[in-house]
């Protein structure tokens, strides 16, 4: 096989358009279209969608990194669900991210009311998502992924993500063989991918490990969705999943995370058991059994108090969360830099706390970090604030705050002047990062109708399923979920497909 993926004809590159297009739209890999390419008036009644911007071809991706990603899932799930049971350092860690994140702190603040009263809900559900970069030390080295982050709230494109490798394997049985630089069918090993059946997998265990309702109502899973959500079409891939078994049958509702107060309420007595009664429906109530979170994960979900009184209400209640304020606050950046950190005789590692009596685990895990730093007071905040404000030296770095959602880390020479325009009080609730540096890898992106070939970088992610029980520390359910690829142009600094920088994808294996 030539050179791959390969530069098409223009006339290749239209017929391949029309057919991505006609699929995606057949097939649900689409969004509702952005503002930049349908006026919001003119679809005042949210009827279309537009498809989503994707690779023609899917892209090389090392098999031993791929591999290694699928590998160290469960490991990343125990470890993470591990950390949400240890309150005290958790706390730690919103301590030292301090008074200069007032959304981290809010966050804590919930749990803090909760915990006053007594939770009455102690198994928590966690959807995880991993995300890597390859990192190859130099030519002849093999080459390794790295962690860019972890996510332990709203990992999203997982019914997205399973379309995608659908449609490239369409692509590949009826399309591929006829370019002029043809690729024969089968010459592509193009892995499975289970990512929206493996997470509605999750949910509905959870939906199990609820056990029966407490008051007379039907049982019920909520979607907790932002208002207006573009991707929705992502989470209705999970949602029809979740409800194509006929011997569990699972109600699934889609609630705004702005009228949480309005349409749900708690149950008299004790047990707190959440009861939602759907807005088109008022003759229907039923008991929330999950409440699964596309939404909460930013400053914009909560506009005002009655946002955070929204979140201490779920909280309190005897809902399955996914995630908890815990484990929300376990997958701030700041928790990935304590982890990450390189170990010293002063700062040893504390991955043991979590992983006991486990050296291939905790191996495994390290493998997959790449070295990040606090922006504190200690040895190695001292060492990285040095680096970050040196516009040569901060070339190799990126600076992140506590955030999910894209559009948030700041680049190379751009930190020292972002730093100098904030308090240095506020530094400690940033990490730095060192950049992962991937292999080159060529494709054309199909966005809004139009093509863009030129160099790319992809983004692995692994997605887990874990739920546990925070009272009796036991792990009830750990499985690995299917994978998701992200790719951007290399000019591109985010990756976040919703955000507007990147695009779908899907793995060719070499």
């Amino acid at each position: 096989m030539s050179a791959y993926p390969p530069e098409t004809r223009p006339n290749e590159g239209e017929r391949l358009t029309e057919v991505i297009k006609d699929w995606s739209l057949a097939h649900g890999l689409t969004v509702r279209p952005p503002p930049a390419v349908i006026a919001a008036e003119a679809d005042s009644a949210g009827i279309l969608a537009t498809p989503v911007p994707v690779t023609l071809f899917p892209s090389p991706f090392p098999q031993v990194c791929f591999e290694q990603g699928l590998a160290v899932q469960k490991a990343y799930n125990q470890l993470y669900a591990s950390i949400s049971q240890d309150e005290a350092f958790l706390a730690k860690v919103v301590k030292e991210i301090g008074d200069s994140d007032d959304f981290i702190t809010e966050l804590w603040n919930v749990h803090l009311r909760v915990k006053k009263e007594g939770y009455v809900q102690h198994k928590s559900l966690g959807l995880f998502r991993s995300d890597y970069m390859v990192h190859q030390h130099g030519a002849g080295t093999n080459p390794q992924i790295k962690q860019v982050e972890f996510n332990t709230i709203a990992s999203s494109f997982g019914g997205l993500s399973s379309q995608t490798s659908l449609l490239h394997k369409y692509l590949a049985s009826t399309e591929y063989p006829l370019l002029e630089k043809s690729i024969e069918r089968g010459n592509l090993q193009l892995p499975e991918n289970g990512s929206a059946t493996g997470l509605a997998t999750g949910i509905r265990q959870a939906f199990v490990e609820y056990g029966p309702p407490s008051t007379s109502h039907q049982k019920c899973v909520i979607f907790l969705v932002q208002g207006g959500e573009r991707n929705i079409f992502d989470q209705r891939h999970l949602e029809y999943e979740l409800q194509r078994h006929e011997e569990l049958h699972i109600p699934v509702f889609r609630l705004p995370f702005a009228e949480i107060l309005q349409h749900t309420s708690l149950a008299d007595g004790s047990g707190r058991q959440l009861l939602y009664r759907p807005p088109q429906l008022p003759s229907h109530t039923f008991e929330v059994a999950v409440v699964y979170m596309r939404s909460g994960y930013g400053p914009g979900d909560y506009p005002d108090q009655s946002g955070w009184e929204a979140r201490y209400h779920l909280e309190r209640s005897a809902a399955i969360k996914c995630p908890t304020v815990l484990t929300q606050v376990a997958g701030t950046k700041k928790v990935q830099q304590v982890l990450a950190t390189p170990e010293t005789p002063s700062n040893p590692s504390i991955l043991g706390r979590y992983i006991s009596k486990d050296a291939e685990s905790i191996s495994k895990l390290m493998n997959t970090f790449t070295n990040i730093y606090p922006l504190d007071e200690t040895e190695a905040g001292l060492k990285a604030r040095q680096i970050a404000v040196d516009p040569e030296l901060s070339k190799g770095y990126v600076l992140k705050p506590q955030r999910e959602g894209g559009g948030n880390n700041i680049y190379r020479s751009a930190i020292p002047p972002f730093l100098m325009s904030i308090p240095e009080s506020h530094w400690p609730s940033y990490i730095l990062m060192e950049l992962i540096t991937p292999p080159a890898v060529r494709n054309t992106i199909l966005r809004n109708g139009k093509l863009e070939y030129g160099g790319v970088i992809c983004e692995l992610g692994i997605y887990g399923t874990c739920i546990w029980d925070q009272e009796s520390k036991t792990i009830l359910h750990n499985e690995q979920a299917g994978y998701l690829l992200r790719t951007k142009g290399d000019q591109s600094e985010e990756g976040g497909v919703a955000a507007g920088f990147g695009c779908m994808d899907s793995c060719s294996l070499v």
